[in-house]
């Protein structure tokens, strides 16, 4: 039964990263000649609530509090919206790869927030990984990408370190809370209040999607419902499983799969080109995430 139990956590992170990997590129497919950045991710908070309400008709009501409740709305409302907002924009403005790669050190502002908030014991090999991971980033802040593929390589990558900070917050200020409630419920009221968030974004900014109004748009629908349903619900429902039943530097590696997809996608469909500072901040990030996790492990 264990062996089965970690073949699903296993399943359900390959999943889940290749989900999250392929939505960089579809994203940097449709942003912004398609669909402006909010109004994708109106459209991604919008149908990710209705999708995960409708599911938690069917499932038993935890014992959450209303306090618990009104938390994770407000969390929703900023840290959810913010990421996705930051995410959608920051990707409009430099390549996946180099996104990818800046998006990969989340593990590294979890570990410092950890430390700051929660009271995370610091040693010497987390501070060596820490110190190499924002290494690379640094690298990658400086890489200039053609302007072919990214309009605004700085201001997108430092977006991308922001949107990993803000998807960090999420995670220290959901774990907390998911002590007390279930994952359903979590998913219920941080989506509500991200689409809350999002709608009350476009009222002022309007909503722009082009892709609506062509004749010849099946292509960029395809795309636009593959991000609606895998990355934006999918993967949010199989992330669980593999924090359950695997340890989390097994959780921590599998991110490394998210910049392999991203990679090879993007080389393949033209939309980046590898060069050395990227390929040294790309090394130097794994390394780092990889000796933080490690070290965090042993420390447990």
């Amino acid at each position: 039964m264990k062996n089965n139990d970690t073949l699903k956590g296993h399943y359900a992170l390959f999943a889940s990263r290749i989900f999250s990997g392929l939505n960089m590129n579809a994203l940097k497919f449709l942003l912004p000649l398609y669909i402006s950045p909010l109004s994708c991710v109106t459209l991604r908070l919008v149908f990710g609530t209705a999708v995960f309400w409708i599911i938690g008709i069917f499932e038993k009501p935890d014992l959450s509090s209303v306090a618990d409740r009104v938390k994770l709305f407000f969390i929703g409302a900023i840290s959810v919206f913010g990421y996705m907002l930051l995410y959608a924009t920051g990707i409009n403005y430099t390549t996946p790869v180099n996104f990818a790669i800046l998006n990969a050190i989340q593990p590294i502002w979890v570990f410092i927030l950890s430390v700051l908030f929660l009271g995370e014991k610091v040693t010497s090999n987390k501070v060596a990984g820490i110190l190499v991971a924002f290494l690379g980033a640094i690298l990658c802040l400086l890489s200039q990408p053609d302007k072919a593929l990214a309009t605004n390589p700085l201001l997108g990558n430092i977006l991308g370190v922001v949107c990993s900070l803000c998807y960090a917050v999420y995670l220290i200020l959901t774990g907390v809370i998911l002590k007390r409630v279930s994952n359903m419920t979590m998913l219920r009221y941080t989506f509500l209040g991200g689409a809350v968030s999002s709608l009350v974004a476009t009222v002022f900014g309007g909503f722009e999607a082009p892709m609506f109004l062509l004749q010849h748009n099946t292509k960029e629908l395809g795309v636009l419902f593959y991000v609606l349903l895998f990355p934006t619900v999918v993967s949010y429902l199989l992330v669980p499983v593999g924090l359950k039943f695997l340890r989390p530097t097994v959780v921590s590696i599998y991110g490394y799969l998210t910049l392999f997809i991203v990679t090879i996608t993007s080389l393949v469909l033209g939309q980046d080109r590898l060069d050395d500072l990227q390929i040294s901040a790309l090394a130097l990030i794994c390394i780092g995430i990889y000796w933080v996790s490690t070290a965090e492990e042993k420390s447990n």
